[in-house]
């Protein structure tokens, strides 16, 4: 079984609302590898509505956001060879995120967020993640995560 990006988050790092173990309000998102690729599946809520069967372009977006700033911390892991529960911990936030709404996203139905790297570049990771209902493409984003510093927060 895949080793979940999120379990491997430090406690202090993981309240996050889309994608924080922690927050028992938000998203908790898990994403693994898949080869080259990274994996998340949410399903929508009724409540994720937008217009009457279909989900809330916001919630889109912050699946993204999350799904994105997770595997960008990921692929930093991966190009050090260490696992992702050694320190120091990577953690990343949005610096930008582009979204691109290329149809509506129904709800009731599972979606899969797919995320690949673009670009490692220092502290700055790009990543391109794709939201698939059904195993159509509604939604594509671009999100440039940048490496928070050890005093984030402090």
């Amino acid at each position: 079984m895949p080793k979940v990006f999120q379990d491997s988050y430090p406690d202090a790092l993981a309240h996050c609302y889309g994608c924080g173990r922690l927050n028992a309000e938000g998203h908790q998102i898990r994403t693994v590898w898949d080869g080259d690729e990274t994996v998340t599946r949410f399903t929508p809520q009724p409540y994720h509505i937008a217009v009457p069967g279909f989900v809330y372009g916001g919630l889109i977006a912050s699946l993204i956001d999350c799904h994105s700033t997770g595997t960008a911390a990921a692929a930093m892991y991966r190009a050090e060879g260490r696992e992702m529960d050694t320190p120091p911990a990577f953690r990343f936030v949005t610096g930008s995120l582009h979204v691109d709404f290329l149809k509506p996203t129904p709800l009731g139905t599972e979606l899969e967020i797919r995320g690949r790297v673009k670009e490692i570049k220092g502290r700055k990771v790009i990543v391109e993640s794709t939201v698939f209902a059904g195993g159509v493409a509604t939604v594509r984003g671009e999100v440039v995560a940048v490496q928070m510093p050890e005093n984030f927060g402090a």
